[in-house]
Parts: structure tokens; C-alpha cells; sequence
């Protein structure tokens, strides 16, 4: 069973406090704030003395080699342990404890006197000399003691600095754990980092307005460098302003590009919305994923858009968007939208129908009406034949059409009974691969309609009502 810790009883008589009880393995005295016995005096060391309980006896240690400790008036040597009796007094510096046994108690009276002095010879005289010479402490004990107080002292015979180990010291045996620090590093001055920081600031505001190119990966296209716009009527431009080759047009402070993009691109002929495909928008396609920049002053980002088609769909794309991947669509040819049999053409929404310009024409009413006991395929073929039979030119395209020039049945179907749905599908191409922006190439915005109020998707030298407006 583990022994308890000795009971000291401190009575202070040089001060108004109560009686102190404390029980603790051990009793400092000195004038260390932490100690048990605190003596606020100059003549006392930060840890002066020790008191220690062994066998039933306590002892008393000098801890100081700068100041005496004397027990009855006789020198204790440092680090030498002396026992302590019932009626015995030791002096450190002006302050004298009493020390009384009071069974296995020890108690302490503490008194401060400055002019008193106790020395081997005026104590001669006094009733400190008629008390029993203080008993030296067994060997065995004295090196105990000294072992005991050897560790708490060792941290003490310095006055703590800022290079004194802030971390406690690791168990057991001395050991050597230096670390270097970096407290003593001359630092680095503020201003350094300050005129840095202007200096640099002012290179890039000044090669931001003298020279802009300097942050230009390339040139920008001709479209965007341009000081005018192509066509400054309003209703066949499609941006609000030029750019003049201005850098924050698109790239602002506080502001998204892919918005000054739509802000820009806003005007009566021209909606830059994605409505057209609600797949791209779901997916996360913005303006720059087809129309991209600083590819050089002959780069055309409207035709480089109709590229990026075929680029992103294709069956080596492995990304997945919106949770889906693409694929190389119609088998790598213009499409058909009869798969075998069924029709996969989903029609038109109704602002893709308001969008057309002859969106008024009764035949083009008709169409976007679902006739009472219609199915959706029939829908669907009423619809996809009204916007091409008689309304399509294709006596420049090489097609046979009718005696006004126009598409009809025969342009496409060259048999009826069974219904010719092979050759469809090569005549398509005729159309459908020509842009009026650029030379024939591929143009899949001509069925897939991604801004919807776009006035170049399709070529009007090939609608026929075009060319009877301008006969008239």
C-alpha cells in the first residue's frame, strides 16, 4: 500500500493570513512564487531549503550556495541533510521558522525579524544553544535526499529566459536533446517585402496600358480586335459594342467572364442563352468550352464552334457530363431522323417555332398544331415536312425539285410504293453542309440549334419565301 504524503502546518506570524495545512511529499522554501514557504527577501534564493519526511523524521536540506541556512544556530552545509526536532529554529536570511512536532505533524511559525542575527557565538547565550545538537542524517537517507532534490533543483540554477525550453524535460536519465531555433536569425525587414510588392505593382499597371499584349498568351481573333462592328445595324449585330482588342471586356475584377460574355452577346438579333440544347446547360458548357480565344488573328470562333461539335462528340471522349458520356453521333455522317422506322426527331419547341421567319405562314401554323387523332409520328412527319417541302431552295444544290426551283417530294424519295427512306439520308448532306459564314463545311447548328435567336444557323439564300419577298 502506498504510503500517504506527510501533513505540514505553516503559520505565518509575519503576516495576517490564516494557518495553512498542506500535505505534499516534500516542503520548498524560498523565494520562488511556487514555493510552499515563501520568503519575499533578497538574502533568500529562488529555492532555498527543502523539508522531507522519511521513516517518521523530517529533515532539512540547504538547497543555496549564495546563502546560509542555519539550523539552532549552527551553518548547514549545502546539500546536506539535517533532522529536525521538537523546539527546533532555522534562520534563512531575516526570516526564523519554528519547528514543532505535533504527532506525525510538523508544524512551521514563521517570523520575520531584520535586526536579529543568530551566529554561533551570540547564540552561545541564548536559549537556541540549551536545545539538543541537531542529529546528521544516516547515510543511506543523505543520498536519498540528495538525489530527491538533485532533480527538482536541476531547472533552477538558472533565471528563465527566452531561450529556456519552453517543452518539459523527458523522463528518465539526462539526455542530450538540443534543437536548434531560429529566435537569434536576424529578420527579414517589412519594407523589403512593401517596395517589392510597389515595385512590381507598378511594372504590371504600366505593361497592362502600354503594353496589353504582354499578358496575351496570342493574339485575339480579328472578330474581337476589330475597332467597328460587321454589321452596325442592330438587327443583324450580334454583340452591343466592339471590343477593340480591350482586355477587360472579358476579364474584370469582381465579375465572371462567361457573364460579360452573355452581356456583351445580348442584342435584338442575338441571344446568347443555351436554351437551345438543354443538355449543354445541364452538362456545364459555358461560351468559352466551343468559342475560345487568343488563338491567333485568323482564329473565327463562330466557325471554330461548329468544329467543336465534332471534336467533343466522338466515341474516343471518355469524359462523362452531367453523368453522361458522348459518342460519334449518326455514325459519322449527316443524320436522319427515321432510325429504322421510328422517328427520333423530337420537333420543335415553341420558341424554336417563334424564332422562324416565316413563323406567320398558315402552313407553319398548322404544323405546330397536333391534329385531333394524330399520333406523334405522324406529328413529327407533318412537322419535318413542313419545314422543308416548298420552303427550302435546292435548284443550285443539284436536287430535283419542282418548277419553281423549291424541294418536293421527288427531292429526297425516289419511290413511293414501298417508300424510299435510303436516299433521304445522302440528300441531307447537300443542305445541311453548307454555312453562309464560311466555306461549305459541316454545320450542325443547322438542325441542332444551340442559340436559338441566331441569325446565321441557316443560310436564307436557300428558303424559298426569301426569294419571292425580294420579287415582289
Amino acid at each position: 500500500m502506498e504510503k500517504s504524503s506527510p501533513t505540514f502546518i505553516i503559520t505565518r506570524e509575519d503576516q495576517v493570513v490564516d494557518p495553512v495545512t498542506l500535505r505534499t511529499q516534500a516542503l520548498r522554501v524560498g523565494r520562488e512564487p511556487d514555493c510552499e514557504v515563501l520568503l519575499n527577501h533578497p538574502t533568500v534564493s529562488r529555492l532555498h531549503a527543502g523539508i522531507n519526511e522519511v521513516e517518521g523524521r523530517f529533515y532539512l536540506i540547504n538547497l543555496s550556495q549564495s546563502h546560509p541556512v542555519t539550523l539552532n544556530g549552527r551553518l548547514v552545509e549545502f546539500n546536506e541533510p539535517d533532522a529536525l526536532a521538537d523546539g527546533d529554529v532555522a534562520q534563512i536570511g531575516p526570516f526564523f521558522l519554528h519547528m514543532s512536532r505535533a504527532g506525525e505533524e510538523l508544524n512551521i511559525h514563521v517570523l520575520f525579524q531584520v535586526a536579529a542575527a543568530i551566529t554561533p557565538e551570540s547564540g552561545a547565550s541564548d536559549e537556541v544553544t540549551e536545545q539538543p545538537e541537531p542529529a546528521q542524517a544516516p547515510l543511506k537517507v543523505a543520498d536519498a535526499l540528495k538525489e530527491f532534490w538533485d532533480k527538482r533543483t536541476r531547472d533552477k540554477a538558472a533565471r528563465p529566459s527566452p531561450l529556456h525550453p519552453r517543452q518539459p524535460p523527458l523522463p528518465g536519465k539526462a539526455r542530450f536533446s538540443w534543437k536548434p531555433t531560429r529566435d537569434l536569425l536576424r529578420p527579414w525587414p517589412r519594407s523589403v517585402f512593401v517596395w517589392a510588392a510597389v515595385i512590381l505593382g507598378a511594372l504590371s499597371v504600366a505593361a497592362a496600358l502600354l503594353y496589353a499584349r504582354a499578358f496575351s498568351p496570342r493574339p485575339l481573333s480579328e472578330p474581337h480586335a476589330r475597332a467597328s462592328l460587321a454589321h452596325k445595324d442592330s438587327v443583324s449585330a450580334i454583340a452591343k459594342q466592339a471590343n477593340a482588342g480591350s482586355c477587360t471586356s472579358c476579364h474584370t475584377l469582381g465579375g465572371k467572364m462567361e457573364a460579360n460574355c452573355s452581356s456583351c452577346h445580348q442584342t435584338e438579333a442575338f441571344a446568347s442563352d443555351l436554351s437551345g440544347i438543354q443538355a449543354h446547360a445541364d452538362a456545364g458548357i459555358g461560351c468559352i468550352s466551343c468559342h475560345a480565344e487568343h488563338q491567333g488573328a485568323d482564329f473565327l470562333p463562330a466557325t471554330a464552334a461548329l468544329n467543336a461539335c465534332a471534336k467533343c462528340h466522338t466515341d474516343g471522349n471518355r469524359n462523362l457530363y452531367h453523368g453522361r458520356r458522348v459518342f460519334t453521333p449518326h455514325g459519322g455522317t449527316v443524320g436522319y431522323p427515321v432510325v429504322n422506322g421510328v422517328w427520333r426527331w423530337k420537333g420543335l419547341s415553341e420558341a424554336e417555332w417563334q424564332q422562324k421567319p416565316d413563323a406567320a405562314n398558315e402552313l407553319m401554323k398548322r404544323a405546330r398544331v397536333r391534329l385531333n387523332g394524330e399520333t406523334e409520328e405522324q406529328w413529327r412527319s407533318r412537322q419535318f415536312h413542313a419545314l422543308h417541302v416548298q420552303r427550302v431552295l435546292v435548284r443550285d444544290l443539284g436536287l430535283k425539285g419542282n418548277a419553281e426551283g423549291e424541294m418536293s417530294c421527288s427531292s429526297c424519295h425516289k419511290s413511293f410504293a414501298p417508300l424510299d427512306r435510303t436516299t433521304p439520308a445522302t440528300t441531307c448532306a447537300a443542305c445541311h453542309n453548307f454555312d453562309n459564314r464560311a466555306a461549305p463545311t459541316a454545320n450542325c447548328s443547322s438542325c441542332h440549334v444551340q442559340h436559338i435567336k441566331e441569325p446565321g444557323h441557316w443560310n436564307p439564300k436557300l428558303l424559298a419565301f426569301k426569294l419571292k419577298e425580294e420579287q415582289r
